[in-house]
């Protein structure tokens, strides 16, 4: 998969000749949230060429950590997966984000804004529990961003899901949420708090009552963000 090679028989050195490339952890854990297609794994890095991500998905081919499978039926469409090897690095994943949150200092974290990226996260991390048992829209709005990347929807649907629009989907919207990006992703990393940043006039909930009061509870929060942070 690279190059170059560390020269040592140690495992450690073997499996970062594998894994330690650019992009390459960042990809893997999209794989372990889930996405397959070459499309979603985009949407889940969008800061990587389609070229190197194509190239990333080949090397890990390769070595065995994904496969790539043709849909029945469906000409030139796969899905990348992963495979039993690959599986056994959800741990792997989880430690690394855990040290980070834990370890890693947040203020410059929070200079690398993306909202496709937090809204992507964010829709697939949704918990539907609190909320109505209805088709419903929630549209995110971040004023600081550039007009095109301002305005983006989560239309949720008991029976079809969650999904991630950021063209206005034409539905009627049951809640708008307006903050700066920085805002909104302090509070998906367990920075901040939804509550908070309403009381400090940062964040200003309009629509229905109860969505907007249960918002901490359905906005369910980054996987990482129950770990305490360690450092100032």
């Amino acid at each position: 998969m690279t190059t170059s090679s560390y020269h040592q028989f140690c495992p450690v050195a073997m499996a970062s000749e594998v894994l330690c490339n650019r992009w390459t952890m960042i990809l893997i854990r999209e794989l372990c949230a889930g996405s397959t297609r070459f499309n979603d794994l985009r949407r889940g890095v969008p800061r990587m060429s389609p070229a190197l991500l194509s190239k990333r998905l080949k090397g890990l081919v390769d070595a065995g950590v994904v496969e790539r499978v043709s849909l029945p039926g469906v000409s030139e469409t796969f899905e990348y997966r992963l495979t039993e090897a690959g599986r056994e690095l959800h741990h792997v994943v989880d430690a690394i984000g855990t040290w980070g949150q834990r370890w890693v200092e947040s203020e410059p974290s929070l200079n690398n804004l993306d909202p496709e990226l937090l809204m992507w996260d964010m829709h697939r991390n949704l918990n539907v529990e609190p909320l109505p048992q209805t088709r419903l829209t929630i549209q995110f709005i971040f004023p600081d961003m550039a007009k095109a990347r301002q305005n983006w929807w989560l239309l949720i649907d008991p029976e079809k899901g969650v999904d991630l629009c950021s063209v206005d989907p034409g539905f009627d919207v049951d809640l708008f949420v307006r903050c700066e990006l920085r805002t909104m992703t302090a509070i998906w990393m367990g920075l901040d708090k939804v509550q908070k940043a309403v009381d400090d006039n940062r964040m200003a909930l309009i629509g229905n009552k109860s969505i907007a009061h249960s918002m901490q509870n359905w906005l369910k929060l980054s996987p990482f963000a129950v770990h305490d942070k360690q450092v100032a």
